[in-house]
Parts: C-alpha cells; structure tokens; sequence
C-alpha cells in the first residue's frame, strides 16, 4: 500500500477532514505550510489555470503533469480530482495517478461525452475495478451528480452512493449547494463516509461537522476568490 494512500485513509477517521482544494504548485504549498495535512485539487480550478475548460476538455497529459508538479511540491498526502477518468481504461487511471504521486482520486459519474450520468450499476461496476486495481493504493472518492441537473434527487444520490460503497469505494461524495437537512439526510442514509462540499453562504465547516460530513471540500470555490482578488487588484492598477 502506498504510504501516502495509507495516511490519506487514516486522516478519514478525523471528523471532519478538511481538504482545501488547489491547483497548482504554489497554492499547494500555501495551504500545506499552512498545516493542512492532506490536499485535494479540484478539476475546474487546475484546468483554468492551465488555460482549458472544465469537464475533460484539458488534454491528459497536460493534467497529469500537473497533478504530478502538486504533489512534487509538498509532503502531505494529495487526492486528485480525475473528472470521469478522461477516457482512460481504469488500469491506465491507476498507473498514471500513481506515477504523478497522488493519494487519492475522485471520480465522478457523469458521462462528458454522452452529457448524462452514467447508470448506478455500470458506474459501480466501473469503479470496483479501480478499486481492485488500486488495491489499497489508492483512496477512491466516488461523486454522485444527480445534484447538479438543478433538481432535488436525494433517493438516486443515496442509491448510487450506496452501490459505489458496495463496490469498494473509501468515500462518496453527493456534490452539489445542500442544505442542512439534505445533508443531514445524505449523511444518516449513506452506509460510509460522506464528502460535502463547502461554499460561500453555505453552512460553516464546524456545522457540516455536526451534520456528519466525514470529509469537506471545496471545489473551484478557493481557485475563484483567489482570482476574484486578483481582479480588484487589476483594476487598481489601471492607469
């Protein structure tokens, strides 16, 4: 087992695990000085900063180079937001992660190509195999996106969160803007840990905590208000 999957999973029994989201080697380091003891890097933010947009639309290659520089950059355990695996055969997802250092992969259910979620069972299927692969060298956060349509499907979140744990996955993680009761919900009705994700307006960290979030992060959230500073200072600087 990789000693960096195995610290990862190990930093799970912390409650909640709190996992800032970065993009590149700077901001990865900024928040590992900071005491962070495990990273995360979120798919949006690091292909905008490469200059692509998000949902696979980043050459592989580009992204695994820079997942590779993060987790070169610091000493803490990195998981990496992988989108649906970039057309990869799941053996190639777990040679090529592996190689760029990372701890940890999230992979999420949604098809790019077809523009749908892929059904439960085939995901599943799909991600056990990652799983034995990985054999422990991996941590696997499976995202659930029946939120992100706009509409409110709690019973598909929990049915495919559910099959994913069966299939062997460490974590789940029902993205989307939830409120207390709907991740109080999510959290009592899924048989394993629970990623949430936090954002601007949404409940404190400490109260996703007493919700039961085994793991928060924060997707291109850190990446935007980062940017957003940079604009005031832009404007400031105009002649």
């Amino acid at each position: 087992m990789s000693s960096a999957a195995d610290t990862l999973r190990t930093l799970h029994e912390r409650r909640p695990l709190v996992l800032p989201n970065v993009w590149d080697a700077a901001s990865a380091r900024t928040f590992a000085d900071a005491g962070f003891p495990a990273l995360a890097t979120s798919s949006g933010a690091l292909v905008n900063a490469l200059g692509y947009e998000d949902h696979e639309q980043a050459p592989v290659e580009e992204v695994l180079s820079a997942i590779a520089r993060i987790t070169r950059s610091v000493d803490v355990p990195v998981t990496a937001d992988f989108e649906a695996g970039y057309g990869l055969a799941p053996t190639e997802i777990v040679e090529r992660l592996v190689d760029a250092g990372a701890a940890g992969c999230n992979l999420e259910d949604t098809d790019h190509t077809a523009g749908a979620l892929r059904p439960a069972s085939e995901q599943a299927e799909w991600l056990g195999t990652v799983v034995d692969l990985a054999a422990g060298g991996l941590v696997v956060n499976a995202r659930v996106d029946t939120y992100l349509g706009g509409s409110r499907q709690d019973d598909d979140a929990i049915d495919r969160a559910t099959a994913y744990l069966a299939a062997g996955v460490d974590c789940t993680y029902p993205i989307g803007f939830l409120d207390e009761a709907t991740t109080s919900r999510l959290v009592e009705a899924i048989p394993g840990p629970v990623n949430v994700l936090s954002f601007p307006d949404g409940p404190a960290l400490a109260r996703l905590g007493e919700l039961g979030a085994a793991r928060i992060t924060f997707g291109s959230s850190l990446f935007k208000s980062v940017m957003a500073a940079l604009a005031d200072r832009a404007e400031g600087l105009r002649p």
